[in-house]
């Protein structure tokens, strides 16, 4: 596997879309990502697999930094790629990055259920800060919020 962690671009667009629907219940529209795309406070990056032709979306990520603060709005890997270290690689870059930036915490919200998640969460240095009572629709279900204090890397 030959993924390379890169700024995601609209040509990524179709591919993230398909694993947004694999993914979640509710996923977002390819509009919604080409309006995120517009803001300045937006970053997002897609890890490829280039041992595909043409490459392959293996996974994404995205964040909107308000302040010094990145909300990390969604992270998925494609099913074939999961369990192989991609979500890991890809919030170790944005982490990365987060701090050229100049961001000093960043937060997210989980499923309850989303055991998966809440333990590359972890491993990535999140720790449980609350919980926002229903927060997810298609099922109804509460978030964790998990937050991180960046330090330089």
């Amino acid at each position: 596997m030959n993924i390379v962690i890169e700024p995601m671009t609209i040509e990524h667009i179709p591919q993230v879309v398909e694993i947004e629907r694999e993914s979640f219940s509710l996923p977002w529209s390819k509009e919604a990502f080409l309006e995120s795309f517009s803001y300045e406070h937006a970053m997002f990056l897609a890890a490829v697999d280039y041992e595909c032709p043409g490459g392959r979306v293996a996974g994404y990520i995205g964040m909107y930094k308000a302040l010094n603060e990145g909300d990390i709005t969604n992270i998925a890997v494609s099913p074939g790629y999961r369990g192989k270290g991609v979500g890991f690689a890809l919030m170790n870059e944005l982490k990365r990055l987060a701090v050229e930036k100049n961001i000093d915490n960043l937060i997210l919200e989980v499923r309850e259920s989303n055991n998966a998640a809440i333990r590359l969460y972890e491993k990535a240095g999140f720790r449980p800060a609350g919980i926002r009572k229903n927060f997810y629709e298609k099922p109804a279900e509460n978030a964790i919020v998990m937050y991180m204090k960046l330090l330089p890397l």
